[in-house]
């Protein structure tokens, strides 16, 4: 792990401390082989670690039209060989079920970011069917195996139906046969403990108290972007949790970024190096045409090869202790 760095504006600059660990700049070296597919910020939750800022009252939702160029695009971009899908909460898009499936139908791998409650929305009691007849990846919340610290990230009465969808996910195959991983948040401004450690106690305090059977734990960590960088702020610890960011930079990290071989797309069609620079709204830049990079203005994904990659202070989230992508911590 890096040594400690003092909190100060220049060890905020992540470009410069690449550059002191001899690691940078920061490039996509492969291709992508992940489209990571924001389908828009309607939820039925608002938690509060929330870097989408999604909510029941988010109105942004991706259009058939540019789910459909999407396919159009996969179809060109042999490169990719998986989807994830991600929102808020991507099954409340109208046209989930639909892009699913054609995606299904296209032999990718499909993975879908689920919030385990939206099982329980009005009108959803067909997504463990769907989700078992296409064999997709879920990849679910659940911040805690107690109640009492789900329910003060995500809200009361979330944790027993949390509980609930996964105790009904595995009577589907769900943990066994088909892929079940869960994700853990921290509820304050502190890292994520070590993922083996805490997937030890997860099994065991899981399985002991409800019966419930999983794949993997992905700890991730908090970003402190949006509404997490808000409640920050409000509290008087930004600084302090950047401090902490800053000072467990871990070089060890770097080669393993999920940057380096994803590609994030908004529910608008914009193109970003990874979902934390598409909340941030720094999206990937076509120096070409002197605007930013959609989908409608590339044909292959592959040409992403070899491309520089956006960065910012939040990047030390990535890259602070063991570090955090979308697949869990990286060393």
């Amino acid at each position: 792990m890096g040594a400690r760095l003092p909190m100060t504006q220049s060890t905020c600059d992540f470009d410069g401390v690449l550059r002191r660990y001899g690691l940078g700049p920061l490039r996509r070296v492969e291709a992508p082989r992940t489209l990571q597919i924001n389908v828009g910020k309607l939820c039925n939750q608002a938690c509060h670690h929330c870097h989408a800022d999604a909510g029941p009252k988010r109105t942004e939702v991706m259009t058939r039209a540019t789910a459909q160029r999407i396919l159009e695009l996969l179809c060109n971009s042999p490169c990719v060989s998986e989807i994830d899908i991600t929102g808020g909460a991507p099954e409340l898009n109208p046209d989930f079920q639909w892009f699913v499936h054609e995606a299904w139908l296209c032999d990718l791998r499909v993975i879908v970011r689920c919030n385990l409650t939206v099982l329980f929305e009005p009108g959803m009691d067909w997504l463990p069917d769907f989700y078992r007849d296409h064999r997709v990846h879920l990849i679910c919340s659940l911040p805690c195996y107690s109640r009492i610290n789900v329910e003060q990230q995500r809200g009361k009465g979330v944790f027993a139906k949390s509980i609930e969808g996964l105790q009904r996910l595995n009577r589907f195959g769900y943990g066994r046969e088909l892929t079940l991983d869960l994700v853990y948040n921290p509820v304050g401004p502190f890292l994520p403990p070590p993922q083996a450690q805490l997937e030890a106690q997860y099994r065991e305090e899981l399985g002991r108290n409800f019966g419930i059977v999983f794949q993997r734990l992905l700890t991730l960590t908090n970003m402190p972007i949006n509404r997490f960088a808000r409640q920050l702020q409000h509290s008087g610890k930004f600084s302090e949790y950047m401090g902490l960011l800053v000072n467990h930079f871990n070089p060890a990290t770097v080669d393993g970024l999920m940057c380096r071989e994803l590609v994030s797309v908004s529910w608008d069609g914009l193109l970003f190096d990874c979902d934390f620079n598409q909340m941030l709204e720094m999206p990937i830049f076509d120096r070409v045409a002197q605007a930013p990079l959609s989908i409608w203005q590339i044909d292959d994904l592959g040409r992403m090869r070899g491309a520089s990659i956006a960065t910012g202070s939040h990047c030390f989230g990535c890259t602070a202790g063991a570090g955090s992508s979308c697949g869990g911590s990286l060393a």
